[in-house]
């Protein structure tokens, strides 16, 4: 599973899948355990891989079925020389397909609908193999789950739950093993993760959230929030962000000029110079049935280690606001 947003849920989900359909399986790649390490279980049946940039680019071949493409959006470009290098590096996920059907596909997404094979495992669209009908998820002809019954159902948690169960399908999961794991999962730290409802206002930890492609997502799924954003630009344009409609902003890190000017005569913009000043700011301008959103289009590097870390001390910060009331 490749993909510029999304990759570790996608790759979560499909470890589920294929457990709750009987099957021995383990995550690898770019998280936990890497590949080289997780290939010595000789019990494993199967290997789900989370395959980063950086790791398809410099691989000398990479061969997996199905393969997974979530969607493609500008990122790295601190590290990668150009966009179309990183598009180079995410379309190796394809190098070692030979049946068009393992190449799924979010067909939604402009770059990936020209970059699929023909005959690919599409998802995304009303007329994908795997797709969202009549309030059901269906793969081919068949309902998968009622849309109510998925737990997760914003947006880009359907596009998410469609990657997921067509690449656990076509590897052989059974469809009430998918069915399952959609009715169950809740998502994963530090992704639009509600942390705490203070005073009536909810507080949206969204820190992997290290584009523009992905805090876009985030306030559509939250429209009228008051957002948190700033960090280490990694050489993104942050103007994206414009087709964000936040009730107000809160700028954070080294790039909050940057957003500072994105969001300027667009709605109300503060810089503040730690979480803490930031979380207290959007609160004070929510009001009670509010959402502060966290979302930061950047990476953590400036202030913290990790996006971890980031997503861990406005939790603190919120539960701290928690207590004094």
């Amino acid at each position: 599973v490749t993909g510029t947003n999304g990759k570790t849920t996608v790759v979560t989900l499909v470890a589920q899948m294929l457990e709750y359909s009987g099957r021995r399986v383990a995550t690898a790649g770019n998280i936990a355990t890497p590949l080289v390490t997780a290939i010595d279980d000789a019990e494993v049946e199967a290997f789900v891989v989370e395959a980063s940039s950086f790791r398809l680019g410099h691989a000398r071949c990479f061969n997996a079925a199905p393969a997974a493409w979530t969607n493609f959006a500008p990122d790295h470009l601190d590290h990668h020389a150009d966009l179309d290098a990183y598009l180079m590096a995410k379309s190796r996920i394809w190098e070692g397909i030979s049946d068009p059907k393992d190449a799924v596909a979010n067909l939604a997404d402009p770059v990936l609908s020209q970059q699929a094979p023909l005959g690919s495992t599409g998802f995304g669209l009303a007329t994908s193999t795997c797709r969202i009908e009549g309030g059901y998820l269906h793969f081919e002809d068949q309902k998968v789950i009622s849309v109510r019954e998925i737990r997760r159902s914003m947006p880009h948690d359907l596009l998410n739950a469609q990657a997921a169960a067509a690449t656990a399908l076509r590897f052989g999961a059974e469809l009430e093993g998918c069915a399952q794991v959609l009715r169950e999962f809740d998502g994963l730290a530090h992704r639009m993760s509600v942390v705490a409802e203070v005073g009536g206002v909810r507080f949206v930890n969204d820190s992997k959230a290290t584009t523009p492609h992905a805090t876009l997502a985030a306030v559509a799924g939250y429209p009228g929030a008051i957002l948190i954003a700033g960090g280490r630009n990694k050489g993104l344009d942050l103007s994206t962000l414009a087709d964000a409609r936040p009730r107000a902003v809160v700028a954070i890190g080294e790039a909050a000029s940057e957003i500072a000017i994105v969001f300027e005569g667009r709605c109300p913009v503060q810089i503040a110079e730690s979480m803490q000043e930031a979380v207290e700011a959007a609160a004070a301008q929510s009001g009670s049935g509010g959402t502060v959103l966290l979302s930061p289009a950047c990476a953590s590097f400036d202030w913290y280690d990790s996006y971890e870390e980031r997503g861990r001390e406005f939790t603190h910060v919120v539960a701290e606001m928690e207590k004094r009331r």
